[in-house]
C-alpha cells in the first residue's frame, strides 16, 4: 500500500532540513510501486515488452513507473534478445500546396499508420533537399542536410530519431552544408555523398561518415567527380551511386561504387550503370529497379553477368501507384510508397531461376491525399 508523506512547514530561509529526506522517501516509494498491481514486476515487464511499438508512446503517459521501464536501456536490449522488434516502414512525406512535412510509420502487417512527432527543423526547409538513411536493427533514423528556401542555402543539419524513445534529437552537424545529395548506411555508419553546397549548382565531391554512437563526423575518400543526384543504394558492404539518364540521352550516366574496406571509389560496371533506370530497392541482397518509363516494369540486376532481367508475374499497378515513388525492402518484399502515400507490397518468389512478383495494395487514409513521399526507410521497433 502506498504511504503519502506529509511535507513539513518551510523555514524562513525557504528550505526545510527534512524536505530532502522527504523527497528521497517519495522517490523511493514511487520506484517501489508495482508496474501492474497484482502482478510481479517480472511478469509486468514481459507484458510491456510484447506491446507493439506504436503504442509505446501512449505507455509513457500511463504512469511514471511505466515510462521508466520502457525508456530504460535494458528494456531495448531485452526486446532485441527476445527477437521482438518488428519491421515498420517510416515515410517522410510533404504536401506541395501547404508546404507541410511529416513523418509517419506504417505497420505493413495491419496497414495501420502512426504519425511521428514533428521533426525539429526550420519552417522554411524544403523536403527534397534532405537525405535520409537508417540503421534498421538499431531502430535509428538519420535525416541530413536540406535547403532553406528563405535563404536559398544548404544546411549542415543532422537530426536523429530513435524508436526506443519515439523522439527526435539534433546531433553534431555535418562539416559541409549539403542539399540534393545521397546518404546510406554501411557497417553501422552513415555516409553523406556529394550534393550541392550553395544551391547554385556547385557540386560537392567531399564524402563524410557519421558515427551515431560517438556522434562524430569523419571524412572519407572524395568522389572522382561531382554527380547529379539521382539514386543510390547499399548492396552488401558497398554503396552504389548513379546520376541516371538525363534528356537528351546523348551520354551514358556516370556511376560510382564505394568500398569502405579500402575507402575507395571505383567506376560502376557498364551494365549496372546503363540499366539503372528508376528507383532502386534491395531485397534479400538483390538489387531491383522500378523503371520510370512505360508501365514501370521491374528489373533485377545479375552481378555475375552485369545485366538486368525483367521480373515476371503481376504488372506494376500504375493506376493505383502514381509517381513519385519511394521504396524499401521489407522481409523479402518490395514496398513502394507512391503519391498520396498509397502503398504497394510486391511479394517476390523465385521458381526455376525465374523471378516473379505478386502485388497487394494498401490504400492510404484520405488525410494523406495531398502528400508525396520523399524517403522511405525500414526500421525495426
Amino acid at each position: 500500500m502506498r504511504i503519502s508523506a506529509m511535507a513539513a512547514p518551510r523555514t524562513s530561509s525557504g528550505s526545510n532540513p527534512g524536505s530532502d529526506q522527504c523527497s528521497k522517501q517519495e522517490i523511493s516509494m514511487r520506484k517501489s510501486e508495482p508496474l501492474i498491481p497484482g502482478l510481479p514486476d517480472e511478469v509486468a515487464e514481459l507484458c510491456l515488452l510484447y506491446l507493439p511499438y506504436p503504442y509505446q508512446a501512449l505507455v509513457r503517459s500511463v504512469s511514471a513507473s511505466w515510462k521508466r521501464a520502457i525508456t530504460d536501456p535494458s528494456f531495448v536490449l531485452c526486446k532485441k534478445s527476445l527477437c521482438l522488434p518488428l519491421p515498420y516502414l517510416f515515410v517522410f512525406a510533404f504536401n506541395k500546396s501547404t508546404a507541410r512535412m511529416q513523418w509517419q510509420a506504417l505497420d505493413p502487417r495491419s496497414g495501420r499508420w502512426f504519425v511521428l512527432p514533428p521533426m525539429p527543423c526550420p519552417k522554411a526547409a524544403c523536403p527534397p533537399g534532405f537525405a535520409c538513411a537508417s540503421l534498421p536493427r538499431e531502430g535509428t533514423l538519420v535525416v541530413l542536410g536540406g535547403v532553406r528556401a528563405d535563404r536559398e542555402s544548404s544546411m549542415k543539419t543532422t537530426i536523429v530519431y530513435r524508436t526506443s524513445t519515439n523522439q527526435w534529437s539534433t546531433a553534431t552537424p555535418m562539416s559541409t552544408p549539403r542539399s540534393l545529395f545521397d546518404a546510406g548506411s554501411i557497417n553501422g555508419k552513415i555516409l553523406a555523398v556529394g550534393g550541392d553546397k550553395a544551391c547554385n549548382g556547385s557540386s560537392i565531391r567531399a564524402v563524410d561518415c557519421y558515427d551515431p554512437v560517438k556522434d562524430t563526423w569523419a571524412p572519407c575518400a572524395t568522389l572522382p567527380a561531382g554527380l547529379a543526384k539521382y539514386d543510390s543504394n547499399v548492396v552488401g558492404n558497398k554503396m552504389y551511386v548513379t546520376e541516371g539518364w538525363t534528356w537528351p540521352f546523348m551520354h551514358s550516366p556516370r556511376g560510382v561504387v564505394y568500398d569502405p574496406d579500402d575507402d575507395t571509389w571505383q567506376e560502376m560496371r557498364p551494365g549496372m550503370r546503363d540499366g539503372w533506370t528508376g528507383v532502386s530497392v534491395v531485397v534479400g541482397g538483390r538489387l531491383l529497379v522500378i523503371s520510370e518509363y512505360g508501365d514501370c516494369p521491374i528489373k533485377a540486376y545479375d552481378p555475375d553477368k552485369d545485366t538486368w532481367r525483367y521480373v515476371g508475374g503481376d504488372r506494376f499497378p500504375c493506376e493505383a501507384l502514381r509517381r513519385p515513388f519511394a521504396a524499401s525492402g521489407v522481409e523479402g518484399n518490395i514496398c513502394v510508397v507512391a503519391c498520396g502515400l498509397n502503398v504497394g507490397i510486391g511479394r517476390l518468389s523465385e521458381c526455376e531461376a525465374e523471378l516473379k512478383v505478386e502485388w497487394q495494395l494498401l490504400p492510404a487514409p484520405s488525410a494523406f491525399r495531398g502528400f508525396s513521399p520523399s524517403s522511405c526507410q525500414l526500421l525495426f521497433a
